[in-house]
């Protein structure tokens, strides 16, 4: 083995291994840009108050993503406007946040996505039965004490935009800033006349006022035409006893109007966790409703905001193929070490293919070298044979055997040295003839 090694010419394996090694190392450092850091275990959620629907979906996408070491952190808020508020504050720590359809409309400079429509928010209007009888029509509240939602609420904007449609202001109505469970008692007590609502019906504040004595929903005979005019509004309709067969709540059908919820994250959030959303969401609002058919939610959207790659490509192709079959760890680190292998096929392979030919094109140049010398050699030697001696012209000859001689040649090109050899010894004997001594 080390008389093998000494064959070797060092000089060229690091005039071919020098390069290759720069270039593989560049590879790999052009694709560390786009590989994506191992995803946090936390994820940051602003839903709602604590006894909203946004904060109850919270606590069980928490169960969900738990399953796979993600600790999800909800934030309570007063609302949808206040989680946009979150989410454009590069100062606010929180990776996604609940938004109420038609609350938001996307900004210049925001990088914010959508992960779809996650379901309905319909909006309920609630009103003491003795301060009015049969209304069906927003127009019926004008001049009583209304309840519109918490400031920063979702609520609150709907309610203002829909009353402000039907002539309905500060000036002639009382409107009341307020949210919550409190609403109930508030509503018994004569305190307020009317309440608005925006959730599923799970919200616990909604299904407290759909059993309160004395109280009723309003249907909306308007509802199709407020969703001409709000285009972000579906018109729902909550069949006679599909809240409580037994007591018959509702005890008419009822017309709604509904925006439809999303999920916002920022660009920046790590794909692998927006994967791990649309898996909850599918598994938390793929279920049945009243208002909604099995797997039918969550689904792509148009909410004004673009659509998450992440989330667009889960609703064309499900689940990560590789989170099918692997642990969620497993499944991450795979996909980033795939891109660190493109340098591997893309560079590597194509060097163990031309590094030995670039070698081989090094030894034989030297050889090819000396046998351009004495091909030149044996030139001058035909044309001119009296131009030097025949000392002087083997001097020459022999220059040239004491090179290829020192020539450091690995055993695959030993055959042509042998020949530049053999070839060296013709032109001598052809001097030999040409010259005299």
């Amino acid at each position: 083995m080390p008389e093998k090694l000494k064959l070797l010419s060092w000089r060229d394996i690091v005039f071919v291994a020098l390069p290759s090694l720069l270039l593989a190392v560049g590879a790999f450092w052009l694709a560390a840009q786009f590989i994506q850091p191992a995803p946090p275990d936390r994820l940051i959620v602003s839903t709602g108050s604590e006894s909203g629907a946004y904060q109850r979906f919270a606590a069980r996408y928490k169960d969900v993503l738990a399953r796979y070491g993600i600790e999800l952190v909800a934030k309570t808020s007063a609302g949808s406007t206040e989680n946009l508020q979150r989410m454009r504050d590069p100062g606010f720590e929180v990776d996604a946040a609940f938004i109420q359809g038609g609350t938001a409309r996307p900004g210049e400079d925001d990088e914010l996505v959508s992960l779809g429509d996650f379901y309905h928010e319909p909006l309920w209007i609630f009103y003491r039965e003795a301060a009015l009888r049969g209304g069906d029509k927003l127009l019926d509240l004008k001049g009583m004490r209304i309840a519109v939602g918490g400031a920063g609420s979702g609520t609150r904007q709907l309610a203002m935009e829909l009353l402000a449609a039907n002539g309905i202001d500060a000036k002639n109505t009382k409107l009341i800033e307020a949210g919550g469970m409190d609403l109930v008692e508030r509503l018994q007590q004569r305190q307020i006349d009317a309440v608005f609502a925006v959730g599923p019906t799970q919200s616990a504040l909604v299904w407290s006022l759909l059993y309160t004595p004395g109280v009723r929903l309003m249907s909306l005979s308007h509802a199709e035409a407020y969703t001409r005019r709000f285009p972000y509004l579906t018109r729902l309709l909550l069949p006679r006893g599909a809240i409580d067969l037994p007591l018959d709540i509702p005890p008419r059908d009822i017309q709604l109007v509904s925006p439809l919820a999303t999920l916002l994250v920022r660009e920046d959030t790590h794909p692998a966790l927006i994967d791990l959303l649309m898996q909850a969401a599918a598994e938390v609002h793929g279920e049945p409703g009243v208002f909604q058919k099995p797997n039918e939610f969550p689904r792509a959207g148009h909410n004004g905001f673009p659509l998450s790659k992440e989330a667009e490509r889960y609703y064309k192709s499900g689940k990560p193929l590789l989170q099918r079959y692997l642990p969620f760890w497993a499944a991450t680190l795979i996909d980033r070490m795939v891109v660190m292998a493109l340098p591997l096929l893309v560079v590597l392979l194509p060097l163990l293919k031309f590094a030995p030919q670039l070698y081989g094109w090094r030894v034989r140049s030297r050889i090819y070298r000396r046998y351009g010398e004495l091909k030149f050699l044996e030139n001058e030697v035909n044309e001119n044979p009296a131009a030097h001696t025949r000392a002087e012209w083997l001097e020459k000859l022999d220059r040239i055997e004491d090179d290829a001689s020192h020539i450091r040649t690995p055993l695959t090109f030993s055959d042509m040295l042998y020949t530049l050899r053999v070839h060296i010894d013709l032109v001598r004997d052809m001097i030999l003839r040409r010259t005299t001594a």
